[in-house]
Order: structure tokens, then sequence, then C-alpha cells
């Protein structure tokens, strides 16, 4: 079943390839306070009404892997080491279901819910909150990074959900989370905006969530959080919570960034984001009194041969600005590149020395990021990549790791051969410790005419394998 899934995935990308066109929510309204009254009850009903019509239960099927009892005593390092590192860990596989939420955004049936919620599903069933009937959902796209993804069932004339511009949206104001907690139906929460462009959560690589303290639990992920007009102003993703239940610390994915990604994904099939090449990091207390800008995106690092590198950015460097755009801190720098297409000329400005400079940058693609990606040619069918943020991210690398990372490994080549694995950090070969590209690339050219030692730390564990 599996295999149905992705294949309608490839399909969907070139049958669907066309746009979309939202159902708009008017920008003009008015913010009121209700007034006591005799003989009159407050109620919501009317204004989430419709915006309930849009929202739908998702059911997935996937098959999960499962270790045997002795998974404890086959990762025993003594154990690994007196039957080498390749041994094959017996593993079971069963069927597993989960239960969340979806929300309609055209007539035709394209829904918007959270990657997590969807993620390697053999079978996708998709209901109504006011109906029985069940269909078929097949994948059109999928965004890990804002934890966003389409999918689409085959019906027609259902009811797209109004959506509001999440740039107006402000703390106080009254919103509903509307979805499948639990998987006990359609149900409605309500709470207010507790806060607004919400990052570092640690939940997404690109954050700007909005916080809530409508009730948000299991299942309700992939919802809808509408105002009290019944429009949609986010995607419920998730909560933050000790215990498992709701401790009123809700986030959901702004409606804006929902669109933009939702339109990408229909269109395209898959999300391209640009990419400059930079680590980056926000003004301490301290650095603020060296620079004359008191927000702005600090560099700490340029990685070689890509865009910065060649524009001339340094460490040291505080970038300001992004065409008309005010950079405020590495968040807002890490979602405003992240929001452009590959290719795409920018001006960038920056403080240096206390000076302001600007300079026009033609970005990368963050999936192919240009000269960021080599072959080891001393060992072939090895590829390796420099740890960067998106490595670091992808990998759950700590910070205080560096090395090269080996992203692919091919069948019966050299590399696979002296035991290299995908997902390895090449930490030293021979002498050498490996802390960039161009530690790599020379260690390896010195070490190319005989047996060497090259150690890599593979989850957390050293290890020492020879190349020749």
């Amino acid at each position: 079943m599996k295999k149905i899934v992705a294949i309608s995935l490839v399909a969907a990308c070139s049958i669907f390839a066309a746009t979309i066109n939202f159902n708009e929510a008017k920008d003009e309204f008015t913010r009121v306070n209700p007034e006591q009254s005799k003989g009159v009850v407050l109620s919501y009903n009317s204004s989430i009404a419709e915006a309930k019509k849009s929202v739908v239960n998702i059911s997935t099927t996937k098959t999960t892997t499962t270790g045997s009892g002795f998974d404890q005593m086959f990762n025993d390092p003594f154990f690994r080491d007196f039957f080498g590192f390749n041994f094959k860990v017996p593993q079971d596989k069963q069927k597993s279901t989960s239960l969340g939420s979806g929300v309609i955004i055209s007539s035709d049936g394209y829904i918007v819910t959270n990657n997590h919620v969807i993620e390697d599903s053999d079978e996708i069933l998709v209901t109504l909150l006011e109906s029985e009937k069940e269909y078929k959902a097949k994948i059109i796209g999928t965004d890990p990074k804002t934890d966003l993804a389409i999918i689409k069932i085959e019906a027609t004339d259902l009811k797209a959900i109004k959506i509001a511009d999440s740039s107006k949206i402000m703390e106080g104001d009254i919103v509903f989370a509307i979805g499948n907690p639990f998987g006990v139906g359609g149900s409605i929460t309500q709470g207010i905006i507790s806060g607004l462009n919400k990052d570092n959560i640690g939940l997404n690589q690109y954050e700007n969530f909005i916080q809530t303290d409508a009730s948000i639990n299991p299942g309700n992920s992939g919802g809808a959080l509408v105002d009290s007009r019944g429009a949609l102003v986010g995607i419920n993703s998730a909560i933050l919570s000790r215990s498992g239940g709701n401790n009123g610390i809700g986030f959901a994915i702004p409606s804006n960034m929902t669109k933009e990604i939702a339109k990408k994904l229909i269109e395209d099939g898959k999300i391209e984001r640009g990419y400059i090449g930079v680590m980056i990091s926000n003004l301490t207390t301290e650095q603020k009194e060296i620079y004359k800008n008191k927000d702005g995106a600090l560099i700490s690092s340029v990685e070689k041969g890509l865009p910065a590198d060649i524009a001339g950015l340094k460490r040291g460097d505080l970038i300001i600005q992004i065409d008309d755009k005010q950079i405020k801190n590495a968040n807002d720098l890490k979602n405003t590149i992240g929001s452009l297409t590959p290719n795409k000329e920018i001006s960038l400005t920056y403080e240096r020395s206390g000076k302001i400079e600007t300079t026009k940058i033609k970005l990368a693609n963050m999936q192919q990021p240009n000269l960021g990606m080599r072959d080891g040619s001393a060992i072939s069918g090895l590829s390796v990549t420099p740890i960067n943020d998106e490595a670091r991210y992808r990998y759950k690398i700590p910070q205080d790791i560096v090395g090269v990372l080996v992203t692919d490994v091919k069948p019966n080549s050299n590399a696979d051969k002296f035991g290299f694995q995908k997902g390895d950090i090449i930490i030293q070969i021979g002498e050498e410790n490996i802390v960039n590209m161009n530690d790599f690339n020379k260690a390896l050219l010195n070490s190319k005419s005989k047996k060497t030692l090259v150690w890599v730390n593979r989850g957390g564990v050293i290890q020492g394998l020879v190349i020749k």
C-alpha cells in the first residue's frame, strides 16, 4: 500500500501542477466588546458554524518497525565489536493507526494539514466533521521544515475555509481551535491569541508561531485556528506540555505562511528555498554595545564558495536588511531567505566596522547549495557536505561536533566496502583533524597512496575505518 502513496505523490506533482484561488476573508472588519443585556446569551455559534464545515478528520495507517526484545544486547558496544558494526538487529513490523485533522482550502478537495499527521503513511482516510462518508486521500506535497502538507480527495462542492491575513491579528483576539481531539469527532475550544512571532521553540526549522491558550490536544494537529468571524488565522500544530495534557500553551502556523507553502506545493509539488551559506546568531547584550544597529543577524561563519562568500561577507558582519525588509534577528533572516526562490538576486545590507554596506547576492538552492556538496573523489561512492545549519537540523547534530557529514554511500562502492554509512561525521583522517571541506580534501590527498585510518562519529560512537 505504501507504494501506492509514493506513486500518487509523483503523479500528483504533474497532474495537479495548477494554481489555486484561495477563499480570502475580507480585510474590512471591526473589533467590538460584548455588551451586557438582559435576555441575551452571548454565543459564537454562528461565527464558527461555517468554519466547522471546512475542517476534516484524518485517519492514517502506517507500518512501523519495532526491535526485538534483544535490542539492548544487540546495541551494546561490546556485542557490536565482537560481531561487527554491520550486524543487523532483528526487527518486527506492525501496522499502527493515528488520528489528526485538516482544513479544506479549495472546493475541489485540496486539504492542508501538518506533515507529521500524514508522514510515512501507507493510507490516508478523510471524513468531514458533519458526515460519515470516507474519502481516500493522496499526498500532493509535503514540507517537513514548516510541518505543513497538502493532501487531496476526489470531491466537489466542498466548503473551503475563508483565510484571514495573519499579519493583522493581535494579542488578545478571541480565537477558536477546531479539530478532532483524541478522536472524539468535531470539537471546538475557545481562547485568545497569547503571543505572536514565536520562534526557537524547537518544533520546526522555520518557526513563526501564533501562541494561543485555546486547548489543542492530540488529534487537533492540522486543524483550524479561526478568529471570531470564522476566518482561518492558523493551522494548529503543537502544545508545550510536560505531562502530555494541555497547559494552555498551544502553537499554530500562521495562515500567511500556510498560504505561501500550500500554493507552492500545489503548483510545484515541492518547496525550494534560497540559501546564502552562513551561520548566524542574535546579538547579545554585550555585542549590541559594539554595533550601531541593535537589531539584525550576526554572521558567525561563512561557507566557502557559497553566495555569501562570493559576495564578500565575513564573520562579524551584521545583516540588517534584505531588499526592503528590515531584519530583526537571526530567525527573521532565516525565514526571509527561506521564503525566496533559488537563483533570485537580492540586495543585502549589513554593518561592518561601523559602516553600512550593501551587496548583491544570487541565492543558491538549500537542497543543492551549488558548491556546498562535493564527492570524495579519493573514495569512490562517498558523498560529503559541510556541517551547516541545514545539516545540523536534518541529522540532529549537536553544535559542539565538527567535521564533514557523509550524505550518501553508493552500494558496492569503495566507500561501502570501507564501512562508511550515511550520517557518519568524519572527524579525523590519519593525523589530521577535520573541521571543514578544505581539511577533508587536503587530508584525502595526503593519504591517497597509503592505508589510512579514518575516524568517524556514528551516533555518538567513535569508530576507526581503514581506507586504502
